[in-house]
């Protein structure tokens, strides 16, 4: 390897928007790094679901389906 031509690797405190902090390795200067979500706050770690809801759109088709839920219950209530 060539000296000189590669970024300094340096302990590096991440720290997330929920609060949640902890310690890394990274070429990222400063030291520190500032996330949204982490394994401590997202969904895919935690199992819980949010849903957001842009424009309505999912007021929009719960909505939609509403209908075709009531009728699928009161076919299957007979």
């Amino acid at each position: 390897m060539k000296t000189g031509i590669h970024p300094q690797y340096q302990a590096t405190e991440v720290t997330c928007s929920c609060g949640n902090s902890f310690t890394t390795r990274s070429t990222a200067s400063g030291g520190s790094i500032h996330v949204e979500t982490c394994n401590a706050c997202h969904p895919f770690y935690t199992g819980k679901q949010r849903i957001l809801d842009t424009g309505g759109r999912v007021a929009k088709f719960q909505q939609k389906y509403a209908k075709v839920r009531e009728a699928q219950a009161k076919k299957a209530g007979k």
